[in-house]
């Protein structure tokens, strides 16, 4: 929980304080009873999750990719997520853990809010452009099949049209998997709030329209790639759009529907046959052994 970063359009620091670690003996031991209990898959969750085990220091010397590892011994353990880390964080240490690790899933959530190194440098995100385009070619050379997703702002006050325009670029030349895409809102208690130079609200709408476009169009492109492989999903219950299908998740994060019969909780081979921007479709094969 909270936070030692200091982006200037976010109150999470103001009212969560700063970072606070488990020690990692309470968490795997949580880990270790809820997976006695039949859990498979396990999100270890914090404001800014790689930065994990600092704040413990001298007492105890740890840090995220051995929270990983240790986790990833546990019996009965399927699946492990993680999320949100910050790029400025991102080491090797984690991301030798992500392709070492059989049960971490091949996903990570990387918020990037900008493709404009200006815009980054005043939102305080103390990373550019180009240093998280190298973060997310290092993560896909160490991790060939990962999926990112990630967090875009439009909007920020000071953002021009060329500085919107590096984001679009951006999502582009990484290759998002998927995004969360948020205009701008000033919130209270924040520097952004006040910035002299907030943009007007038509411009911010006319711009999350055509990111959304970009998001979208991209990302159907990437699961259209899936068609006719198999993907191991993790089944949730009934599909939300069609009853006759069931729903859940690969290890790559994406919904899929298919056909076919299983229990929730269930890990279960799917083969893909269809696509959009959002999800998968397919049939089931057979259950994977535990």
């Amino acid at each position: 929980m909270g936070c030692n970063s200091k982006c200037a359009y976010c109150i999470v620091p103001s009212v969560r304080g700063r970072e606070q670690s488990r020690r990692p003996g309470e968490v795997v031991a949580e880990v270790t009873t809820l997976a006695q209990e039949g859990v498979r898959e396990f999100t270890l969750l914090g404001q800014n999750v790689n930065s994990y085990g600092r704040d413990l220091l001298p007492e105890v010397r740890t840090d995220f990719g051995e929270l990983l590892r240790a986790v990833d011994a546990v019996d009965g353990v399927a699946r492990i997520r993680f999320t949100s880390p910050h790029p400025k964080d991102f080491r090797a240490p984690v991301i030798a853990a992500m392709a070492e690790c059989a049960a971490v899933c091949e996903h990570t959530h990387l918020p990037l809010q900008s493709g404009s190194s200006r815009i980054l440098k005043a939102m305080r995100r103390t990373y550019s452009r180009e240093r998280f385009v190298r973060l997310a070619s290092e993560l896909r050379a160490a991790i060939p099949d990962l999926a990112l997703s990630t967090d875009l702002i439009v909007g920020f006050p000071g953002e021009t049209e060329e500085d919107f325009q590096e984001t679009l670029d951006a999502v582009q030349e990484v290759g998002f998997d998927s995004a969360f895409t948020f205009v701008f809102s000033p919130r209270r208690g924040t520097d952004s709030a006040v910035m002299s130079d907030q943009v007007p609200e038509d411009v911010k709408r006319e711009r999350i329209e055509r990111l959304i476009d970009v998001v979208q169009r991209v990302a159907a492109q990437r699961n259209e790639r899936r068609i006719g492989g198999i993907e191991e999903v993790l089944v949730e219950g009934p599909s939300r759009t069609d009853p006759d299908l069931l729903r859940g998740r690969t290890r790559r994060n994406t919904t899929v529907n298919f056909a076919g019969a299983a229990s929730a909780g269930e890990l279960v081979d799917v083969t893909i046959e269809g696509s959009t921007s959002t999800t998968l479709r397919g049939s089931k094969i057979s259950s994977v052994a535990a």
